[in-house]
């Protein structure tokens, strides 16, 4: 059994104990309003970059099942205060507590220190965790579309649609991404890492951004380089693949500077 399939299995027991659904898009829009500041739109953010050349997803991550820990001094909203301060235009924040040490805790306590639209780092298999998602905190959700059926993922879209978050929809082979255009994903997040050998392949973007913008249909859809970018050139390589955004995250909790990262990436 692969490493996803270790955490969808876990997954499953989490989404056991969460309160009995099915969740409507008029509950999902409920959590909105009472949470009180409403949606910061992220698909807006990865169109126009706060700075630099192109627009970063900065990730608030301590840990992954691959790597272990990366990093060991972890205060998640001081990274994210950083992060906002050296120009990232949106923050992902992984909130997987048993392979990534992440947390529902940090969504929430980032989403009161920065001002940036917030993208729900996890692995989502139920309707009920996209509620979960909004009440903690988060404008935007994760969708992968090898753990997700059919169904789900045009269920899981839909709903998200509904309520005004924005679905990141992550692919890493051609097929996945015929599944995402057939659900009708804006935005598309190639994920450069192969989630069940964890390898890495920045081709693997290049690849399927030709296949993307050439869909015959009339969206315009945003695409989003995910792993494996480390240095500038790797940048320059996404960009000249057609990428809006990038995905970063060990990279930038490695560094031990982020200012410094974040401008040598971005081009600030």
């Amino acid at each position: 059994m692969s490493i996803l399939d270790t955490i969808v299995a876990q997954k499953r027991v989490e989404v056991g104990v969460l309160p009995p659904g099915p969740v409507a898009a008029f509950q999902l829009r409920q959590a909105i309003q009472q949470r009180g500041s409403g949606i910061r739109d992220f698909t807006a953010a990865l169109v126009t970059p706060r700075r630099g050349d192109i627009a970063l997803i900065a990730e608030v991550k301590k840990a992954s099942p691959s790597l272990g820990v990366i990093c060991p001094d972890f205060d998640p909203v001081r990274i994210a205060k950083e992060y906002e301060a050296a120009g990232a235009s949106c923050l992902s924040v992984l909130t997987d507590e048993r392979f990534f040490q992440g947390s529902l805790e940090y969504l929430k306590a980032i989403r009161g220190a920065v001002d940036l639209p917030l993208l729900r780092k996890d692995f989502i298999i139920d309707e009920r965790q996209i509620l979960e998602a909004i009440e903690w905190g988060a404008d935007a959700i994760l969708l992968i579309v090898s753990i997700l059926s059919d169904e789900q993922l045009s269920h899981f879209h839909s709903l998200a649609d509904a309520a005004g978050l924005t679905a990141l929809v992550e692919v890493h082979d051609e097929t996945e991404l015929e599944r995402a255009l057939r659900c009708g994903a804006r935005v598309v997040g190639v994920n450069n890492r192969d989630l069940k050998t964890f390898q890495v392949n920045l081709a693997t973007t290049e690849t399927l951004a030709k296949r993307l913008f050439a869909a015959s249909d009339s969206t315009r859809r945003i695409l989003v380089g995910e792993s494996g970018i480390h240095q500038r050139a790797d940048v320059e390589r996404l960009r000249k693949a057609g990428c809006h955004a990038i995905l970063v995250g060990e990279s930038l909790m490695k560094s031990g500077q982020i200012p410094s990262k974040v401008a040598e990436l971005i081009q600030a």
